[in-house]
């Protein structure tokens, strides 16, 4: 059964910490009932001192072993996967479809899937592995698979879009790890519901900047408004992707691993060299206590936390600045196909739903009534 990672790293440079790493392994594993990550190497005084500089590591007596706790940030600066699915929640699966856990998790690896993607493809397959219990998954035919699927709607009460994303990590299994092509094609589908993108007028953004008094918070909200980003864009940016000479910005492997520009607003840059002058980030543009990215549920506090304190009652979360940004430049006439760049849409349609929202095109319709 493999539970644990273990990474061989050799000669990695850290170029925001000017710490290099020769021959240290990393295991993840548990210790004092907490997930934790090792971190193995030769006894030596300066690599000890040099580890104590790069992270706040702790020493095991028990185990003879220096550790770190076992988060995104560590695992992503050990070049160690991102957790998917918990120890405890796999050893949950019956040993019979382990196995096909493990190839399911090593493909969506291979075919270059995001981590978001990895981890809600993960937990979603597995719902399935539970149910099961001691019957192979493998052994698993359409007509049971419908049933299943009418189990989820009718018993567990999942919605529109929570099923759809079901249907795909499980579709992914048996088509494209098992290879059985058509194995859905007689499994309808629910048809999704049709929603706008909630968004917030000028004013409402303007008093929400104005009640965020920290600097870093307030830069924060502004890029995210001001550039149309994802929240998870905004947490990934990094110094280097800033480029104040040409007012530009790299958004860089983004949703669908790719890299857009957008513009830098002139507004912002004063506030964004106070800001780097106060906190001075190292590597990424937002950095958390340790170092490293800042969390998305930190981002998304700071915007409740703003919301509140403009006292805007709106039940919606940080991604309605994208939306708001997306639908405050079709108001001041940007053509949809220049927006579709700035936002990074493969498809135009996806765009397209900011006309039904704009308020250019729907505050011109004079009602009936008014005649």
């Amino acid at each position: 059964m493999r539970i644990l990672y273990i990474c061989l790293i050799m000669n990695i440079q850290n170029t925001h910490m000017d710490f290099s790493l020769s021959t240290f392994q990393f295991e993840i594993g548990t210790h004092q009932n907490k997930e934790v990550i090792w971190i193995r190497f030769e006894k030596n005084a300066g690599l000890i001192n040099q580890l104590k500089q790069m992270v706040k590591a702790k020493w095991s007596a028990s185990t003879k072993c220096w550790y770190v706790p076992d988060h995104a940030h560590y695992r992503k600066l050990f070049h160690l996967p991102e957790k998917s699915i918990g120890k405890e929640a796999f050893l949950n699966i019956h040993e019979v479809n382990q196995p096909a856990m493990l190839r399911f998790q090593e493909h969506l690896i291979l075919k270059g899937y995001s981590p978001n993607t990895i981890r809600t493809y993960t937990l979603e397959f597995a719902q399935l592995l539970y149910i099961l219990k001691t019957f192979r998954v493998d052994d698993l035919q359409p007509d049971r698979l419908r049933s299943y699927f009418l189990f989820c709607i009718e018993k567990l009460k999942l919605s529109e879009n929570h099923l759809h994303s079901r249907i795909n990590a499980i579709k992914f299994y048996f088509e494209q790890v098992l290879k059985r092509e058509k194995f859905f094609y007689e499994i309808p589908r629910p048809k999704k519901p049709s929603l706008l993108p909630k968004v917030l007028d000028k004013t409402d953004v303007k008093n929400m900047l104005d009640a965020t008094q920290n600097i870093k918070h307030k830069v924060m909200l502004k890029l995210c408004y001001g550039m149309g980003l994802r929240v998870s864009e905004v947490v990934a940016l990094k110094i280097a992707h800033i480029d104040s000479k040409r007012m530009q910005v790299l958004v860089s492997q983004a949703k669908g691993k790719k890299d857009r520009y957008v513009n830098l607003p002139q507004s912002v840059l004063d506030e964004l060299r106070e800001y780097f002058k106060s906190y001075k980030p190292k590597e990424y543009l937002f950095e958390g206590t340790h170092g490293g990215q800042y969390s998305i549920r930190s981002v998304q506090a700071v915007f409740k936390s703003a919301m509140q304190k403009a006292k805007i009652n709106k039940k919606i979360g940080i991604h309605s600045l994208r939306h708001s940004y997306a639908t405050h430049l079709m108001e001041q006439g940007t053509s949809i196909n220049l927006i579709q760049q700035l936002l990074g849409h493969n498809d135009i349609k996806t765009t397209q739903i900011y006309t039904h929202v704009s308020d250019s095109n729907i505050s011109n319709v004079k009602s009936p009534l008014d005649s």
